[in-house]
């Protein structure tokens, strides 16, 4: 019984990490004006609570991107999905040294303050880089794949 109790408490853990899909009812108005504001002509928007934040996933000119809110509305993150060639020199050498798997898809990352970050997915792996291609860090892809993100819009 013990070891169903911590199962289920793991569980549970996990699942309030990951993202989760939410009504555009419930997301706050100063998040929702926010983003009409930025892209006053995208439409089609899905939402999702990830790490705190509001995450609008649109197309924007065929592009597969996203921007992240906190609760009052301030952006703290865009993305942008790119062609893995798009990704810094740096990036794709470090890619091909420490990875088996090619890379499965890329993207630009634009935080508030200007900062660019690269992002390469390889095996349900998310490594990060900076503008010059230098690995940052590493984080397992949340529970639903990007791709999962796309057949929704």
């Amino acid at each position: 019984m013990k070891k169903l109790f911590l199962l289920f408490t793991a569980s549970l853990t996990l699942a309030a990490v990951y993202a989760q899909n939410i009504s555009s009812s419930k997301v706050p108005h100063a998040v929702t004006s926010a983003f009409k504001t930025q892209h006053p002509n995208i439409k089609n928007v899905s939402w999702e609570t990830e790490n705190g934040g509001y995450e609008a996933n649109f197309k924007m000119n065929g592009t597969n991107s996203s921007a992240t809110y906190d609760e009052k509305g301030s952006l703290l993150e865009s993305e942008a999905d790119i062609k893995v060639s798009q990704l810094p020199a740096g990036a794709s050498e470090y890619i091909k040294g420490h990875y088996k798997s090619a890379i499965k898809e890329a993207s630009k990352i634009t935080k508030a303050n200007g900062e660019v970050n690269y992002e390469a997915m390889v095996n349900h792996t998310d490594v990060i880089f900076d503008s010059n291609g230098k690995f940052l860090k590493e984080t397992k892809e949340e529970k639903e794949d990007k791709e999962d993100k796309a057949k929704k819009h």
